[in-house]
């Protein structure tokens, strides 16, 4: 079903496409634009993960320069059945998190250090659940191919301006066309996507839930998040406004309505969901506990899986350097914040 709408979304912003196009150049601006979507869905589909991380100069961890982060991930991937993807920090102080690539088997997820900072074990062991539920349910590709086709075309909106005015060309619409190219197509590119990331928040924190085991703790990250996003701008996110709905909770500054123009559901809507998945599953908004809930965490072993699960000990250091820390901090060093992170 997933693929079905994938195809189906593909196939409308394609036609948004070269409807554009058609405006500004007539029936050779439709062609053109038709060869220009075919070349985005295609390099999209190859190549627009990688353009998503790059854009948040996210940068590669491991076990052994994000022992913790890297853990929680590893024992999530195994518990939702699914491979463990790549797994990504992003030098910015507000707290959120994405996933992106085109199939569970190329998959990558990615946290803030805000994220990772500001809030605890379970917390993040929830959000990065939310985002294995994504990949588990092939948003990825979509949401990511969304943001470059979106992106792709409020740049043609732009450009028609500067193509669409000259009266040699075989626009049959003239001067309306083009004003209809720069206006329109970028806001119907932008309710495509927002309804596309809409509708998938809420399967994705319910099935996020149940990976991670309780659904309190997804409701108490996005409270977090949300009042984090409210304060601290995400300069990356603004200048890439089209790719603010992969990220857990909207990253633009000021961003709260829940309306038709709103890349996320309201999260006071999506806490009520989770408490009322709590009350379901046994517990109560207080207690949150699943009648079958994970073992508790350990804080005192920080190589421990996030389940409490020991892993094997380390092996004897060996001769080669480690991948050095992304941002020249131990996150296993002294804890300077309320995050176990820092």
């Amino acid at each position: 079903m997933n693929t079905l709408r994938t195809a189906m979304l593909l196939a409308a912003m394609t036609a948004l496409f070269m409807g554009v196009g058609y405006l500004i150049g007539g029936s050779g601006g439709m062609v053109i634009a038709l060869l220009i979507a075919a070349g985005t869905n295609l390099f999209s589909y190859w190549n627009a993960d990688k353009m998503v991380l790059s854009m948040n100069r996210a940068v590669e961890v491991d076990e052994k320069n994000a022992p913790e982060y890297y853990a929680i991930v590893q024992g999530l991937a195994k518990r939702a059945g699914l491979p463990m993807p790549k797994t990504y920090l992003i030098d910015n102080p507000q707290p959120n998190a994405f996933a992106t690539g085109r199939n569970p088997e190329n998959a990558a997820v990615a946290a803030s250090t805000g994220l990772l900072e500001r809030l605890n074990h379970e917390e993040v062991a929830a959000v990065m659940a939310h985002e294995l539920a994504h990949v588990q349910h092939r948003d990825t590709l979509t949401m990511t191919i969304v943001a470059t086709l979106a992106g792709a075309i409020s740049m043609l909106g732009n450009f028609a301006f500067f193509f669409g005015g000259n009266r040699d060309n075989n626009n049959p619409f003239g001067f309306v066309g083009v004003l209809v190219a720069m206006l329109v197509a970028p806001f119907a590119a932008m309710i495509v996507q927002m309804a596309v990331s809409r509708t998938r928040e809420y399967e994705a924190d319910r099935r996020g839930a149940e990976i991670c085991g309780n659904p309190l703790w997804l409701a108490s990250a996005l409270n977090k998040i949300a009042r984090g996003a409210e304060q601290i701008p995400n300069e990356d996110a603004e200048r890439n406004p089209a790719m603010a709905h992969l990220f857990i909770i909207n990253p633009l500054h000021g961003e709260r309505m829940d309306s038709l123009f709103s890349t996320h559901p309201n999260t006071e809507n999506r806490i009520a969901a989770l408490q009322e998945m709590a009350r379901a599953m046994g517990g109560t908004p207080q207690a949150g506990r699943r009648q079958a809930s994970p073992p508790p965490i350990q804080p005192e072993e920080p190589s421990a899986g996030p389940w409490g699960k020991r892993t094997e000990p380390a092996p004897p250091a060996e001769p080669q350097q480690p991948k050095p820390n992304p941002w020249g901090r131990n996150p296993t060093g002294p804890r300077r914040s309320k995050g176990p992170w820092s």
